[in-house]
């Protein structure tokens, strides 16, 4: 990174209260997430998804934003990105409001699906824009920690926000959360926030967008299929059609002088691997939190206030860590603390490996705390190593990538590790014989069945339905936790062993890399 000599332009209140404006759709964006996990048994007894529609109702949006990220920011480029904000926020309440009353599991996936549209167009223009409003190094720094904070913020409070919701009103009232929000930030948004747009941006690619849209969804399906129902014709050939779709997208950045993608950021180690560190970390989080949201309501029994309640401890922890994490970086490499952070998550996620459905939820909130502690450095630093070791030009794009890896992680981690529990779940289900046929089949697919069809049953039949039942989710979260220890312990030194930046409080230098082959985009920028 080099150090200009010129001078830059402080940020005074009105960029400050700038902040606090787009510190508002990234902390609606965690709440949603956090707070759909809670109501999953709730919209399971209300719409009547089968499993497979479920997991689709929670991960379509974070697919969607995913797949979207990328072309959105883009756009931001072209048309201005206050301009893409304020649209998208707009889209947003309107999506929020078609989703709080959906009466078909069909049509809340597709109003979740329109919310991923929408957040998509949030995620990139708030962090860019917070680059244009904040020139100054330090002062930068300072409000992207305020942002990832926020984020984690709304992580904490989603669950005792939907928890008391959902006791207080009917499931579909966690989406209409957006809606104010949303309001508010049309109103002062255009009086608070800078417009930017790129005079010299190039054309959208179109083609670019289909296929890349066109790589990412039917991978993920055909991931979603391996773990529901094996090995079969459908799941394979839509994977290889996904990763053929893929290959061509490649290809066609390669030869555009203004790409979609520019594929030289890869050949930065520094960048890659701590792209795919916060890909990796959200994969495991996305699971790990949809197991236990459901375990501490379907297992030990809480109501959902309750169950945000004891989510807390997690919450805090991980803001605690990520604002400690940049301090710690005075003394020792970003590296080492992201791997630091790592192995205590391996310590967690073996505690919830660990655990069975007759012990006490103490364990399962410890495990689950400890996983969120050692996220929090990941969070933190992620996004800085990733848009730090990009050339300053190319900022915005790193940033789109940067959010497009920690939702597409999150994503894939409900859907694969959502999948995988599922299957185990099926595997290890034991109905006993007395129970009538009707409930048997009602519980095969998951533990909200069984607790739905336990509620038409004597005590005792309950008893005999739900125990076998609860054990085989159990043993789903064991084997996801198992997983857990393993992929992050081996991202932690992955992470130690590549990146090289240095701790900010010392005077070794950073190691500089190859600079990459020149590249069609390269050419024109020179000419």
């Amino acid at each position: 990174m080099t150090t200009s000599t010129e001078p830059r332009h402080r940020a005074g209140p009105r960029e400050w209260l700038g902040l606090a404006v787009l510190a508002l759709p990234t902390l609606l964006l965690s709440i949603d997430v956090s707070v759909l996990h809670l109501a999953v048994p709730h919209v399971s007894a209300s719409v009547n998804p089968s499993a497979s529609q479920m997991l689709w109702i929670i991960d379509i949006y974070g697919f969607v934003i995913a797949g979207f990220l990328v072309t959105m920011g883009t756009l931001g480029d072209r048309i201005g990105r206050r301009k893409l904000l304020l649209i998208g926020a707009a889209a947003f309440g309107i999506a929020s409001v078609a989703a709080a009353y959906a009466t078909d599991p069909v049509v809340l996936i597709a109003a979740r699906a329109a919310l991923g549209v929408a957040g998509a167009t949030l995620m990139p223009s708030t962090l860019a824009l917070i680059v244009n409003m904040f020139r100054d190094e330090q002062q930068r720094g300072v409000a992207i920690a305020i942002w990832v904070t926020m984020f984690s913020l709304g992580i904490a409070i989603g669950p005792v926000v939907g928890g008391a919701m959902l006791e207080l009103f009917w499931w579909g009232s966690v989406f209409l959360l957006g809606v104010p929000i949303m309001l508010l930030l049309l109103v002062v948004g255009p009086i608070l926030l800078p417009e930017y747009r790129d005079p010299d941006a190039g054309r959208l690619d179109l083609a670019s967008v289909g296929l890349s849209l066109a790589a990412i969804l039917p991978i993920v399906y055909g991931l979603k299929e391996l773990a529901n129902n094996g090995i079969g014709a459908v799941a394979v050939l839509t994977i290889v059609i996904g990763l053929a779709l893929g290959v061509l997208f490649v290809r066609r950045q390669r030869t555009l002088t203004s790409p979609l993608l520019d594929l030289g950021l890869f050949s930065n180690r520094t960048f890659a691997t701590a792209l795919v560190a916060l890909l990796v970390s959200m994969f495991i989080a996305g699971g790990t939190y949809l197991f236990v949201t459901q375990y501490l309501q379907l297992v030990s029994g809480l109501s959902p206030m309750k169950a945000g309640l004891w989510l807390l401890p997690a919450a805090f922890a991980l803001i605690i860590t990520a604002v400690v994490a940049p301090m710690a970086t005075r003394w020792l490499r970003p590296a080492y603390v992201v791997a630091i952070g790592l192995a205590v998550s391996a310590v967690g996620h073996l505690m919830l490996s660990l655990t069975d459905s007759h012990a006490d939820q103490n364990q399962v909130v410890i495990g689950f705390m400890l996983v969120y502690a050692g996220g929090g450095p990941l969070i933190a630093l992620g996004t800085d190593l990733v848009v730090g070791s990009a050339p300053a030009e190319q900022a915005g794009s790193a940033s789109a990538l940067s959010e497009t890896s920690t939702e597409l992680g999150m994503a894939l981690g409900v859907a694969v590790l959502g999948s995988i529990g599922t299957a185990v779940y099926r595997s290890q289900l034991s109905v006993p014989g007395d129970i009538p046929a009707a409930a048997a089949e009602g519980s095969k697919d998951a533990l909200s069945g069984a607790v739905a069809e336990a509620q038409g049953l004597t005590a005792d039949l309950a008893t005999s339905l739900l125990t076998p039942a609860r054990d085989a989710f159990t043993s789903g979260m064991n084997f996801v936790g198992a997983l857990g220890v393993v992929l992050a312990l081996a991202t932690a030194v992955v992470v130690a062993l590549v990146i090289k930046t240095p701790a900010s409080g010392t005077d070794e230098q950073p190691q500089t890399e190859t600079e990459p082959p020149a590249t069609p985009q390269d050419a024109a920028l020179s000419k």
